[in-house]
């Protein structure tokens, strides 16, 4: 296990790119938060955040298994009573499909303070047009 301390060389970062369409949700999900947290590095050190970017395309075509379609319900409170706000999986992917791939990320990451920052190198679009725009040589 490295420490902060023993770091001698800066963290090498590197662009995986996945392509989400016709791939299960839970599968692509758990592939891109290893790759964030870095499990996929031969130096992998938990309390080092340590990973690299993902960048996900092709969010629109994203696949669930079974009755998850209709049956997969996202919630979300205001805070106020009421506030309760729940929408399913159907009506969240025509709305916007990328928060979909970000909450199933979200939730596999570690619930510590590294998280808000793996959460900052996560990629997400729609559609392969952006692909063109993307700069993934560093």
């Amino acid at each position: 296990m490295i420490k902060k301390k023993e770091i001698k060389k800066p963290i090498q970062r590197k662009y995986h790119l996945f392509d989400a369409k016709g791939k299960i949700l839970g599968r692509l999900s758990t592939e891109i938060a290893k790759v964030l947290r870095g499990k996929n590095k031969v130096d992998f050190t938990p309390h080092i955040d340590g990973g690299d970017f993902a960048i996900v395309i092709n969010s629109d075509l994203v696949a669930v298994s079974g009755a998850k379609l209709e049956g997969k319900v996202y919630h979300r409170f205001s805070g106020y009573p009421g506030g309760i706000t729940t929408i399913n999986f159907k009506d969240q992917i025509a709305k916007d499909s990328r928060k979909v791939i970000e909450m199933a990320v979200y939730g596999m990451l570690p619930k510590n303070k590294l998280r808000k920052k793996m959460m900052t190198r996560l990629k997400i679009y729609q559609d392969d047009k952006q692909t063109q725009k993307i700069d993934i040589t560093h």
